[in-house]
C-alpha cells in the first residue's frame, strides 16, 4: 500500500490492485460486441470502484489520449515526409489540423495499441470518473483528468466532423458522457480552468446532427452538441 498526503485527508494507493485492474479491463472486454457496448462499458466499470478504480479510470483517459496523440504525429510526420507539408498537431485543440489535412488522416480511435475501446473501456472510465467527480478531483490530478475528458470530446467530435466516422447512438452516448463528466470534474474543482478552444468554438453552434442505430441503417434520433455543452458548461 502506498499512502499520499492530499491536505488533511490521506489517499490509499494499491498498486498492485490497480495493475489487476488495469489487466482486467483489456483482457476480459478484449473481444469488443457491438450489440454489447453499453453492456461492457457498465461491466467494466462495475470493476472500477474505490480510490484505485478511480485512478485505473483516470489512466485509462491519459492512456487512450497518449495513444491518440502519437497516432496523429506519425501521421503528421508521414504526410510531412511524402507532400513536404507541415502540420501542427496540438492536442489542446484538434480541429484546426483536421481542418487542414481531414482527407489525409485516418481516424483510428478503434485501432489504437493497448487494447481500449472508445465504447467500452473508455465510456466506461468517464461514466467513473464523472459519477465520483468530487472525490475523483482529489485522488487524481484534476487539471490533468478534466484536460483528458475534453480531449477525448474533442477527438471525438472531429471524427464526426472531418473523419467520416459514423455517428451512432454508442458515439453520441460517449460524447453525451463526456460533456457531463467536464461539468461534474469543474463543478467538483471550484476554480476550473478555462474552457478548451474547440468546446468555446462548437459552443457558438447550433447544428443537430442526426443519429443512427448501431448498424447505422436507420436514423433514430438527433444531438446538438453546442447546445448540450451550452446547457452543461456554461451554468
Amino acid at each position: 500500500m502506498r499512502w499520499f498526503g492530499l491536505g488533511k485527508k490521506r489517499v490509499e494507493h494499491d498498486p498492485d490492485r490497480q495493475q489487476a485492474l488495469r489487466q482486467e479491463v483489456r483482457q476480459r472486454f478484449g473481444r469488443h460486441v457491438p450489440a454489447r457496448f453499453p453492456e461492457q462499458a457498465g461491466a467494466v466499470g462495475g470493476l472500477l470502484t474505490g480510490d484505485d478504480g478511480l485512478a485505473v479510470a483516470a489512466g485509462i483517459l491519459r492512456e487512450f489520449t497518449d495513444a491518440s496523440c502519437t497516432e496523429l504525429l506519425v501521421q503528421a510526420e508521414e504526410l510531412h515526409r511524402r507532400t513536404g507539408h507541415g502540420l501542427v498537431v496540438d492536442r489542446r485543440n484538434y480541429r484546426p489540423l483536421w481542418q487542414e489535412a481531414g482527407p489525409y488522416l485516418r481516424w483510428s480511435l478503434f485501432e489504437l495499441p493497448g487494447g481500449l475501446h472508445p465504447y467500452v473501456q473508455v465510456a466506461a472510465a468517464v461514466t467513473v470518473v464523472g459519477g465520483q467527480a468530487g472525490r475523483a478531483v482529489q485522488v487524481t490530478d484534476p487539471d490533468r483528468l478534466l484536460a483528458d475528458v475534453f480531449e477525448v470530446l474533442d477527438l471525438i467530435l472531429v471524427g464526426w466532423e472531418y473523419g467520416r466516422v459514423q455517428v451512432d447512438v454508442d458515439a453520441v452516448a460517449l460524447a453525451q458522457g463526456l460533456i457531463a463528466a467536464g461539468q461534474q470534474l469543474r463543478g467538483a474543482m471550484g476554480e476550473p480552468p478555462p474552457l478548451p478552444p474547440p468546446v468555446r468554438e462548437l459552443m457558438r453552434r447550433n447544428n443537430t446532427i442526426d443519429v443512427s442505430d448501431p448498424s447505422g441503417s436507420r436514423i433514430v434520433g438527433g444531438f446538438n452538441p453546442g447546445k448540450t455543452m451550452r446547457e452543461s458548461l456554461l451554468v
